[in-house]
């Protein structure tokens, strides 16, 4: 099994998604909070390139929903909820459907459409994203989102982590430096220093700077959530996989 890491998706080549299984990560924090919301029973999560479109398509949708989203790490006025994974609980959210946006993470999974599978990983659910993309059998990319345009150290450990449980499953041969980068990033990372390692990135300054500290403990908490997304459909659909899917 070849797996592959892209460090932005503007780095992407048509090789790199056609007849492969990508998995996108938005560490800090898109693909997370889809983790935890599908977790908490979200029916399904709409991948819309920008807020109007997140919020016109909800307004056209008569299920039970919500529009979830941030602007400079906020949640932009309007929205229902911003994009805290911590936000995410049963109670209130089950058996809803969700309209999504943000700045990197949804932009990222609209870039891999070409993939023949596509994911959706983050570091609470690394086990569980290694566990789907081993099951099609097929070659893997890594997509790290970024943040705005530059590279994110968040979404490199986030891969990195998924290639080390790729390892417990599978025969895998990294394809590039960029996979090297990320599992050696990863391998030098306590595992209980992974909250430090994420406030120190740009993003997770961000986050910091939004008041948002407590989405970094649950961003750096590790296999915490045994869920992952499957994206179909257009426009994308993020759905909970389920095994032979």
């Amino acid at each position: 099994m070849l797996v592959e890491v892209a460090l932005l998706p503007a780095l992407l080549t048509p090789g790199q998604l056609r007849g492969r299984a990508v998995a996108v990560f938005d560490v800090l924090r898109a693909t997370t909070s889809m983790a935890a919301a599908l977790a908490a029973g979200v029916v399904d999560i709409q991948v819309c390139p920008d807020l109007t479109t997140a919020q016109l398509s909800a307004a056209a949708c008569p299920d039970p929903h919500l529009t979830c989203g941030e602007k400079d790490a906020v949640k932009p006025e309007g929205f229902d909820l911003g994009n805290s994974p911590g936000a995410f609980n049963a109670a209130e959210h089950r058996g809803k459907k969700l309209f999504m946006s943000t700045t990197n993470g949804t932009r990222a999974i609209l870039a891999a459409g070409d993939a023949r599978w596509l994911f959706t990983a983050a570091l609470v659910n690394a086990k569980a994203a290694a566990r789907a993309l081993t099951s099609t059998g097929g070659d893997i990319t890594l997509l790290c989102s970024g943040t705005n345009g530059r590279f994110s150290l968040e979404d490199l450990l986030g891969a990195g982590a998924v290639i080390d449980s790729l390892h417990e499953s599978a025969d895998v041969r990294l394809e590039s430096d960029a996979a090297l980068l990320a599992q050696q990033h990863f391998e030098a990372t306590n595992r209980r220093e992974l909250l430090a390692a994420l406030s120190q990135t740009q993003g997770g300054r961000n986050v910091a700077r939004a008041n948002l500290s407590q989405d970094l403990l649950f961003c750096a908490m590790l296999n915490s959530i045994d869920v992952v997304g499957v994206v179909k459909g257009s426009p994308p659909i993020v759905r909970r996989w389920e095994p032979g899917q």
